[in-house]
């Protein structure tokens, strides 16, 4: 029968991390909140920027840069949706930190080490992803949409000569389109930091990585496909930032390999694969004997 003062003594700890655990998460959640709110009094100079992609490619084809509120509620949706989104990028750094604060007293010191420089890499990663996507795929996604266009809206209103095309777009329909984009390329960049810290976690070696290259190739062209519009420069130009960093992950991964090594060495208790594999050889000959 257990004893009630060792149940009382286990069921404090229990407290004291649920009560850490709402601070950090209150905490959390008055930062995006104010974050939000800051966001949402400068949403238009946010939303300014993102149309500039859409603006560059129209003017370069003589065309007046405009989109259209197709909804009576729509403008005030953008609104919150701009302010939501940028509110939570305002407010990560304070968010990953209260996480932090809450999951480091549970680490020892070398698993403190190993686990920060990924911490600080993911946002890092996520923003180099998403200035790649606005500064490089946006333009090419829209220039290539554009395209589709034939005559004008105005000379030809009324005329039954030829069906004029003409971009009207709609204000939510671009910042979903936008935001699917700078999403989708943010989350690819973060594929070397998963893979080195699966490495790091000796979830996956160097090796397995190089030999599931073509079943990586296979997986980028299908993600390639998906996050890009269906012209083949922007899907090529994915494939080759993804699959490069597909490689670059394998020799971060081969770094991190190395350098257990050679601690372990250091310490003793390195056992070389072909030794363990001579023993196994060994043990199954016994074995059969």
């Amino acid at each position: 029968m257990s004893d009630p003062d060792d149940m009382e003594q286990s069921a404090a700890p229990l407290i004291e991390h649920l009560a850490e655990l709402r601070t950090r998460i209150l905490y959390s959640l008055g930062a995006f909140v104010v974050a939000m709110v800051v966001c949402y009094t400068v949403w238009n100079p946010i939303f300014n920027f993102l149309t500039r992609p859409v603006c560059h490619a129209l003017s370069s084809r003589g065309e007046q840069c405009g989109l259209y509120l197709i909804k009576l509620q729509e403008g005030f949706f953008v609104a919150i949706n701009i302010s939501f989104l940028g509110g939570f990028a305002l407010s990560f750094p304070i968010i990953a930190y209260q996480m932090w604060r809450f999951v480091a007293p549970g680490l020892y010191k070398n698993e403190k080490n190993a686990f920060l420089p990924f911490l600080v890499a993911s946002p890092i990663m996520f923003f180099l992803g998403a200035a790649f996507a606005y500064y490089v795929i946006l333009p090419l996604a829209f220039n290539f949409f554009l395209g589709f266009q034939q005559g004008d809206m105005a000379a030809h209103q009324g005329s039954n000569e030829m069906a004029a095309i003409g971009f009207q777009g709609s204000v939510q329909e671009y910042l979903n389109l936008t935001i699917k984009f700078v999403m989708a390329f943010g989350i690819c960049f973060q594929l070397p930091v998963l893979l080195s810290l699966m490495g790091k976690a000796g979830l996956v070696s160097s090796a397995g990585l190089g030999n599931m290259r073509k079943y990586a190739v296979v997986a980028i062209l299908i993600v390639a496909a998906i996050a890009t519009p269906p012209d083949v420069v922007s899907q090529v130009i994915l494939f080759t930032v993804v699959y490069g960093l597909y490689e670059i992950s394998i020799q971060l991964v081969k770094r991190i390999e190395k350098t257990r090594e050679a601690r372990m060495r250091a310490e003793g208790t390195w056992i070389d694969p072909e030794e363990w594999d001579e023993d196994e050889d060994e043990g199954e000959d016994e074995g059969r004997s």
